[in-house]
Parts: structure tokens; sequence; C-alpha cells
């Protein structure tokens, strides 16, 4: 096998050489330059070793220099596609080609006016694969004034008014749209930065496309650009909502909820705008108060019931109703008369998934402080406006209209404090006999095989009482007996037919250390650790200062790893304490 990868990685040597050497001596033939070039990037695409022997002999060099120098567009074409895809391919290759120099030549392809469509779309994509996930193309793109010529790409390639993707023509300007949309997605994303100061110049027209179009190939580039623009930045997200942004998202989604019903597409697409709406709001949750007048928490506990969703969907849409209501007594009403805490509840009950029980938790935590604290206020103007009779009239109609939810409310907050008090028991017995046990008691109807279980359970937490605790580890996993070691059994145990090459009884293996419980039965994985990143510290500080110290709140509001608590959040911010006193 090493001789094979040995004779291929020679021959990908030779064929590379081999083809750098025609694109040399080929300059008067551009369809052969083109195929040269084409089976290049053939061989580099999905392989990462070849692009950087490509880059080591001169081949990324002299490829940049040919999609200059070139007087034939379709090699111009073809070699930047391909310097795109060594770039993307290689990170090498990326931090090698990424200069101010290289996006002075992008831009010019862009200006010129002699640069035909699909020329341009090259020149952006090269331009995507240099900012995608490096801050320094993320900064040359800034200080070329690369990002600016994008932004005015954005607003006027497409028009709204001639949208017919049918169209050869108006197809491939729709494609360097999108384009152009992708990338400036990378420019503002992974780390994000002061480009989303710029690129929110054109939230307006973003608003106008929204307002006259709701078909997906605008909206989701569109969203996708608004989304990762305000991410985490509360001036930018205000901007957007200050020139109506948010009032149009609302609108888009209250559209798309009314199709929703023929169309698959249209649920697809609002869970797209519903994302959208939560970045908006995901650091100022007062903003959310502005969603009220929509109803959006109804249309969203709406889209929640489709069954087409998937659990990433889900966790959206959960979220946003959290950000919604999270400060809003408004949505907090919508949320309660929409019948949204049994959902949160019955989501909490029946789902496996980590990510969605700490969304709907985030919910239920807003419901429980609504419950507790909520109460009936009438604004001052309506005391002006209104007579002693009908003010009174009016407050007996709205109570008697909540009352029956306050008293459904208060039930569900009951069961809340009894999952929570679950959640909290720290006993072996209660974190893992994980509910089996418990589900077996309530059960009337028991076969006899599972009435054995709850005995010998039963007989092993007696036995296991009577052991002296000594350092010596306890095996919870059964341990096979020689049949003629079987013990005897009463008679409703021999009727059950028990298999007697199983020990029920804890056994004991000499060790040095300490009491040791062998938990191979539960098979339980210790969590593998994970360092926090600077974008999870930079998330963690931001959500205290914001917060305060709701490590749980802040767990929910930024994006962390997979698998991360509250403990961790906690711990590692005293640690950060610590090293900041000790300095």
């Amino acid at each position: 096998m090493e001789n094979q990868n040995l004779q291929k990685t020679l021959y990908m040597k030779t064929d590379l050489n081999l083809l750098l050497e025609c694109l040399k001596y080929q300059m008067d033939c551009p369809l052969s330059q083109k195929e040269a070039l084409i089976t290049i990037y053939s061989i580099c695409q999905q392989n990462s070793e070849a692009s950087e022997y490509f880059r080591e002999i001169g081949g990324l060099r002299f490829i940049n220099d040919l999609a200059k120098s070139s007087v034939h567009c379709i090699v111009k074409e073809a070699a930047l596609f391909t310097l795109g895809i060594i770039i993307e391919s290689n990170v090498y290759c990326q931090q090698s080609l990424c200069t101010s120099a290289l996006f002075e030549d992008l831009i010019l392809f862009l200006i010129n006016k002699d640069s035909g469509v699909n020329l341009k779309r090259m020149s952006v994509y090269v331009i995507l694969v240099l900012v995608s996930n490096n801050k320094y193309g993320q900064t040359y793109v800034r200080e070329t004034g690369c990002i600016g010529l994008l932004l005015q790409l954005f607003r006027t390639t497409l028009s709204a008014s001639e949208m017919n993707l049918s169209d050869e023509n108006t197809y491939q300007c729709y494609q360097l749209w999108s384009s152009v949309c992708s990338t400036l997605c990378a420019c503002v994303n992974n780390p994000q930065n002061d480009n989303q100061s710029i690129c929110c110049a054109v939230f307006p027209y973003a608003k106008e496309w929204l307002e006259s179009c709701t078909e997906p190939e605008i909206v989701r580039p569109i969203c996708s650009f608004v989304g990762l623009t305000v991410a985490n930045n509360s001036t930018v997200q205000k901007y957007f909502v200050s020139v109506g942004g948010l009032d149009t998202l609302a609108q888009v989604l209250i559209k798309l909820m009314h199709d929703s019903c023929m169309s698959h597409s249209s649920t697809k697409l609002a869970v797209v705008v519903t994302k959208t709406l939560d970045a908006c709001i995901a650091n100022d949750s007062a903003m959310g108060g502005a969603l009220a007048k929509y109803h959006t928490v109804s249309e969203l506990l709406n889209l929640l019931s489709n069954d087409t969703l998937d659990t990433g969907e889900k966790i959206s849409i959960i979220l946003t109703i959290g950000h919604c209501t999270e400060v809003c007594e408004e949505n907090q009403y919508e949320l309660l008369k929409n019948n949204g805490l049994p959902l949160m509840i019955q989501v909490l009950t029946e789902s496996q998934d980590e990510e969605l029980n700490k969304a709907a938790t985030f919910v239920l935590q807003n419901c429980k402080q609504m419950t507790e604290q909520l109460s009936l206020k009438i604004n001052e103007s309506s005391l002006n406006e209104k007579n002693a009779d009908e003010l009174e009239a009016d407050m007996q109609i709205r109570e008697r209209s909540l009352q029956d939810y306050w008293k459904k409310a208060k039930e569900i907050l009951h069961r809340i404090k009894l999952i929570e008090k679950e959640h909290d028991e720290v006993g072996m017995f209660t974190k893992v006999g994980k509910t089996f046990s418990k589900m077996l008691r309530s059960c009337p109807y028991l076969c006899y095989h599972h009435k054995v279980i709850l005995e010998a359970e039963e007989r092993y937490k007696k036995e296991l009482k009577k052991l002296p605790v000594s350092n010596n580890s306890i095996l919870l996993t059964p341990i096979r007996k020689n049949k003629s070691d079987t013990s005897h059994r009463d008679e409703h145990d021999k009727n059950t037919q028990l298999p007697e090459e199983y020990n029920l009884l804890p056994t004991y293996e000499k060790c040095e250390g300490s009491l040791d419980i062998n938990m191979r039965t539960l098979n339980k994985k210790r969590r593998i650790r994970k360092d926090f990143t600077d974008e999870e510290i930079s998330y963690l500080l931001t959500g205290v200062k914001e917060m305060g110290h709701h490590w749980n709140l802040i767990l929910w509001s930024y994006p962390f790893q997979k698998g991360r608590t509250n403990v961790d959040l906690s711990s590692k911010y005293y640690k950060l304490q610590v090293q900041v006193t000790k300095v």
C-alpha cells in the first residue's frame, strides 16, 4: 500500500510538471492553455498535497502572471478559476497569494469595461477564497478598497424590476450578484471585524430587495449577508432596525408563513428569515419588542409545529422565541395565549438533543420569570382617555381573559420546578437507574421479566447497604459465574427463568486507589476537554458585561462549542479574573 501511494505521488508530481511546461510553451494557443489549466485544477481540487507541490515549483506564480498578461479572455477566466481552486484547497497557498497586490489586480478586472460577466465572477471567486476564514485577507479587502467595489456590485448588478432568471443574460448577472453576496458574507465573518460597519451601508438596498421579492434565490443570499453582518454587533443591529430592516423581515416571515401550507420551500425559507431575525435581536432583546405588532411569536410557534423541521431548524426557532420573550411583556403574553408553554415543556421532555433542550430551557426560564413577576399594567394615556366606568369594565375583561392563562402558567411553572429538582439530584441510582426503573414502577402492567428486574434491583440495593466501605472497587458489571456455583433462588425466580450465569450482587477487586466505581455498564463516556477559543472568551466577557453572572443565559445567547456547560463558563471566567489580578 505504501509503495502504491508513493507511486501515485510520483505520477502526480510528474503530471503537474508537464502541465506547467505545457502552459509556458503554448502561449499562442489559448485553447491548449485552457485545457491544461482545467487539468491542473482537477488534480489539485481534492488534493492539498498536489496544490502545495504546484506552489513549490512556481506554478501559482506563473498562473497569477498568466491571468494578468494573457490577451485571451478564456485563458484569464480559466487562470483565475484555477487560482481559486488551489487557494481553497490549501491554506499555505492562500497565505502565499494573500497580498495587497493581488487584490489590486482583481479590482482592475472588476472595473475594466472590457471584462465580461464571467471574468468578473471568476475575480469575485478569487476574492472569496482569499478572505474566507482569513483575517489578513479581510484586512486587505478593506484597505485596498476592494470591499467598496463589492458593495457597488451588490447595488447595481441586478435589478429587482428585471428579475427573470429564465433569461440567459439576467441569469448570468444573478450568478455574479449571488457570488458578490457570498463574498461579502466571508468578508465580515470568522473572525468578525470592522468590515461589518462598512457593509451596513447597503442595508437600505437589502431592505428594498426583501420588500419587492420573496423568491428563495434572492431572500437566501440577502438573509445570509444581513445575518452575518449584524452578528454580535449591537451598533450594526441598531442601524438595521433604524432603516426598517427588522420590520421588513417580520413582514416577509408573515408572507412566507401564509404560503407555507402550500409550499414546502416557503417553510424552509421562513426558517432562514427566522435565523436572521434572531441575529438582529440577540445582543439586545429589547429590540424584539418591535416585533410584537406583527405577532411574530405566534408565527414562530406555528412554524415550530411543522413536522418537516429538523433539529437544527427547531433550535433556531426556539432561540428566536427566547430572545423575543426575554424582556418584552407583549411577546410573553403572545407566547402564553398561543399555548407556547406546553409546547416548550413537550420539547424539553421528549427531545434527546442537548442543544435543543438548552434552547427550550431558555424559553422556559423566561416563562418562569413571567409567571412570577408579570402584572397587569395600564398606560397613563388610557387613564386620560377613558372614564372610570369604562376603565373598570376594561380591567375586568382583561383580568377574566388572563386568569385562565395564569392558571395554566402556574401549573407549568410547578412542573418546571419539579424538573429542576430532578436534575439537581446527585445520587447514583437517581442518575443512572437514567429513569428506566421509575418508568417500570409507574407502569401498571409488567411482564415477569420486568418484575424480576425490579426485584433484583431492590435486592442489590439492600446488599450494597450492608457492604463496608474499603479501598476496593465495586464492579457494577455483571460477573459470569460457573453454572455449578449457581445459587438457589426462590420459586418465583425459577418460574421466570432468569439466566443463572449472571451475578447481580456487587463483587470486589483489589486496587491501591480509593473507591472507584466501574461504570462500564452505563456506557458513559468522559467529556472530551475543549480549550476555549478566542471567540468563546470574547462571548464570555461580553456576556458577563451585559448579563452579569447568569451563566445559563450567556450559554444560550452565544454560539459556544457543542458540549459547553454553565459550569465551564463560570470556571473559565474566574480563571480569567485570577490571571488579570496577577498581572
